[in-house]
């Protein structure tokens, strides 16, 4: 098992920027890939970035050049640096550490965390 836990969340304005923080317990020596996703209100969860254990990334193109995803393995923490937010940004943020090894297969899931984006 894997408990992921976000913070960072808030309310800034536009073109203002936040950090997102995923901290994760557990099992983490089976975690592989970990991602950042998120929810608008009245819409589908999309996955914002994503970050392989080796250190690999992939963005969304609505985040692409704006965000930056990074995982520090030793501290089994992973981030989310937001620039230039705009107010389409607003939702919550979720974390996803999928395991690996004995764990794979699995998608562990934190709280999330609520970003609000002013105009």
């Amino acid at each position: 098992q894997v408990q992921p836990v976000e913070s960072g969340g808030g309310l800034v304005q536009a073109g203002g920027s936040l950090r997102l923080s995923c901290a994760a317990s557990g099992s983490i020596s089976a975690i592989g890939a970990m991602d950042w996703y998120r929810q608008a209100p009245g819409k589908q969860r999309e996955l914002v970035a994503t970050i392989t254990s080796a250190g690999s990334t992939n963005y969304a193109d609505s985040v692409k050049g704006r965000f930056t995803i990074s995982r520090d393995n030793n501290k089994s923490t992973l981030y989310l640096q937001m620039n230039s937010l705009k107010p389409e940004d607003t939702a919550i943020y979720y974390c996803a550490a999928q395991g690996a090894g004995v764990l794979s297969g699995y998608t562990y899931w934190g709280q999330g965390t609520p970003v609000t984006v002013s105009s």
